[in-house]
């Protein structure tokens, strides 16, 4: 038997996030508390504005302090998996859940990264769109056929049959208008503010590359799997260079919910707002079992399911 912990992204975030979590647990209290930001982290999350925690550059920061929280809570009551995985953002927390950063680190990386995110296309109009039931094989095709109007491209393979694009503004709807005539069943446009793990996120990734580049990393104490790669890093790959590229591409989560099955995991964390990546894993390898932390209620429920599991297991 083997766990895995899964850290959900942006867009996973809501008014409330971690307020009952702050109150029960000093271990998350004492995350959010010690936050590198200079906004209240707590107060944002449980009073809102909402407009203001779904903008980027307040969005990052605050879930890696969500995912860093409860982190800390599960190891305390030493629950500690085998391998680690992210959705988009949530690769960093992945990352600090293996250790290469401490908590702090790895939230001011997140708002570093929100904001430059948010400036690499400033002022050009963009927009990511979820696309149902077509292959990834048939969407790059049509991509590729919607360039005519502007830069598109698959931005998320989420599961079989979900499909994220993303690109300009007249290049996605003719994509969408190709992908209905293909077979899609739905194209359903998406509230972010930007085109994320894109070609034109290629000046955020310009200044992740710099920052990174004056940024320690500690050995990964378990494998993490990358959103580029779908798998964990290879011989020749690097943790700063994986990062650089993980903005600026696709985010392969249905290869890595594979991967993880077909390396023995049985159990799946979800840490974070929602239930989003227990549908990918459902979806993808409904023989994995899912257990999602996004209460306090929740925490409590997994703290003693694997209490007991580790207890059973000796």
């Amino acid at each position: 038997m083997s766990l895995a912990f899964l850290y959900a992204g942006q867009g996973a975030q809501h008014l409330g996030m971690g307020a009952d979590l702050y109150e029960r647990y000093p271990a998350f209290a004492a995350v959010w508390d010690q936050a590198p930001v200079d906004f209240d982290l707590e107060e944002l999350c449980r009073e809102g504005p909402a407009e203001k925690l779904d903008d980027t550059r307040y969005t990052q920061p605050c879930m890696v302090a969500f995912a860093a929280g409860v982190t800390a809570v599960l190891y305390e009551h030493d629950i500690v998996p085998s391998y680690a995985a992210g959705l988009s953002l949530g690769e960093y927390s992945a990352l600090h859940a293996a250790g290469t950063w401490d908590a702090r680190t790895a939230i001011a990386l997140a708002a570093f990264r929100g904001e430059a995110m948010e400036r690499a296309t400033e002022g050009r109009p963009c927009k990511m769109t979820v696309v149902l039931g077509l292959s990834h094989h048939v969407l790059d095709e049509i991509c590729q056929q919607a360039s005519s109007e502007g830069t598109v491209e698959i931005a998320n393979r989420n599961c079989p049959g979900q499909l994220v694009v993303g690109g300009e503004v007249a290049a996605v709807e003719r994509c969408c208008q190709l992908a209905a005539q293909a077979g899609a069943r739905r194209c359903i446009p998406l509230r972010v503010s930007g085109p994320f793990h894109t070609s034109l996120m290629h000046p955020a990734g310009e200044a992740l590359s710099r920052r990174l580049s004056h940024t320690s990393f500690a050995p990964l104490r378990f494998p993490v799997l990358f959103n580029c790669l779908g798998a964990p890093m290879g011989p020749d790959d690097d943790v700063p260079s994986l990062l650089v590229r993980q903005v600026q591409s696709c985010v392969r989560m249905e290869e890595t919910i594979r991967w993880l099955a077909d390396h023995g995991v049985d159990r799946v964390i979800e840490v974070g707002p929602g239930r989003t990546l227990a549908g990918f894993v459902r979806k993808t390898c409904p023989e994995v079992e899912v257990h999602g932390i996004d209460t306090a209620d929740d925490l409590a429920d997994v703290l003693d399911l694997f209490g007991e599991k580790r207890h059973g297991e000796k």
